[in-house]
């Protein structure tokens, strides 16, 4: 039963293991591949790192402002530790919000505003709400809101996944480069190794970048941002139908039309 004791789960910051795991584990034995194997010194170059690390960051770059590639390397780290929303935790909470506006009155959720401030956009739908603001216009605020979180992540996602394409592409420089130097030194044995460790090497280097690193963390950051969506469309619900002043069982039926199956909630059953 509904009551204004109503407690909002605040959302936990988690570290993400499967990340870190992958992210380990898969440059783990890349590393132990290149030990077991030889010397580990002859995957060491420097002008391949310049090529390929330096080459990709800056010209990824151009594609981009400076703000948009700093946001990015920030959003990154966030992949390691994100804020965790149980869609299935914010629609029941949401209900019960319903159920307490459809007992005691809109204005009864003036209590409660504080509990929400720890979910954004739910504290701003609900202070709509009681202050009367109608259904049609707090839904149409919400989804702006909504929508312009989703266009940052996917700046931040897109950033990463033009440094994926890139870091071939600058490892294939660096490849004909150092064919170059050793097409133009063949009459110096000595120059060769060095020249073709750059060719093979720059590829190496490339290939790992854009295929361990940046492509992972792109779809990671798609995936996390999918999910807050998906909790931030269960708000938008919310408040637009405690504005609305529907019944509460109609808002369960239009959240379980949202969530996946495995998510569904039954609150009034």
């Amino acid at each position: 039963m509904a009551d204004s004791n109503i407690q909002i789960t605040k959302a936990k910051s988690v570290t993400d293991i499967a990340t870190i795991v992958g992210l380990i584990g898969g440059f783990g034995l890349v590393i132990a591949a290149i030990f077991t194997g030889g010397s580990a010194g002859s995957f060491v170059n420097i002008p391949s790192v310049l090529i390929v690390v330096g080459g990709t960051l800056c010209i990824t770059m151009m594609c981009f402002s400076l703000s948009e590639t700093m946001r990015t390397a920030k959003v990154v780290m966030k992949t390691m530790s994100y804020t965790a929303r149980d869609p299935s935790e914010a629609a029941i909470q949401v209900l019960q919000i319903a159920e307490l506006a459809r007992r005691q009155g809109v204005l009864s959720l003036q209590g409660i505003l504080a509990q929400m401030e720890s979910e954004p956009l739910l504290h701003k739908g609900m202070s709509m709400v009681v202050d009367g603001t109608p259904g049609e216009e707090v839904e149409a605020i919400l989804t702006k809101d909504m929508h312009a979180t989703i266009q940052r992540h996917q700046k931040s996602a897109n950033v990463l996944k033009k440094a994926a394409e890139f870091a071939p592409a600058m490892g294939l420089i660096g490849t004909l480069i150092g064919l170059v130097q050793m097409l133009g030194n063949l009459a110096d044995p000595s120059s060769i190794g060095p020249a073709m460790a750059v060719a093979l090497l720059t590829t190496f280097y490339g290939a790992v970048m854009a295929n361990m690193l940046f492509a992972p963390m792109a779809a990671k950051l798609e995936r996390n941002s999918a999910e807050e969506s998906l909790v931030n469309n269960v708000y938008v619900l919310g408040c637009v139908s405690v504005g609305r002043q529907e019944n509460p069982r109609r808002l369960e039926m239009l959240l379980n039309s949202l969530l996946p199956p495995a998510k569904r909630v039954r609150y009034f059953d």
